[in-house]
């Protein structure tokens, strides 16, 4: 029996809330943020899938930290939703990236540790 990844599985769940937020977002026709929340919002997570079969340590260290450059510029968009007059914003996806964020920073520190 194979245990579950957890950062994967987030990742995907956390992709998942972020393309239901972008439909929202383009329904108010907020497309400009629709579209780069979009973008990053599910890159997280191909990254971090990508890193899953990473060539070498120093590989999969550039995987996830690329996964973490994503996750900072979703946090950004998160933030102007969140404070930008007239535009949705959904309280749990900033908890959720949040979350998600300790453990990719996690995996980070501990790759560079046992490199």
């Amino acid at each position: 029996m194979s245990q579950e990844n957890v950062v994967v599985s987030k990742s995907i769940d956390f992709a998942l809330d972020i393309i239901d937020f972008c439909e929202l977002l383009e329904s108010k026709r907020k497309f400009v943020i629709a579209n780069q929340l979009l973008k990053s919002g599910t890159s997280i997570g191909a990254n971090i899938h990508e890193a899953q079969n990473a060539e070498s340590r120093a590989d999969f260290i550039h995987k996830i930290k690329i996964a973490a450059k994503e996750l900072e510029e979703t946090k950004y968009w998160l933030i102007l939703c969140e404070r930008a007059k007239n535009y949705p914003f959904e309280p749990s996806l900033k908890t959720k990236i949040n979350e998600l964020g300790l453990i990719v920073y996690k995996i980070i520190s501990s790759s560079k540790k046992n490199s």
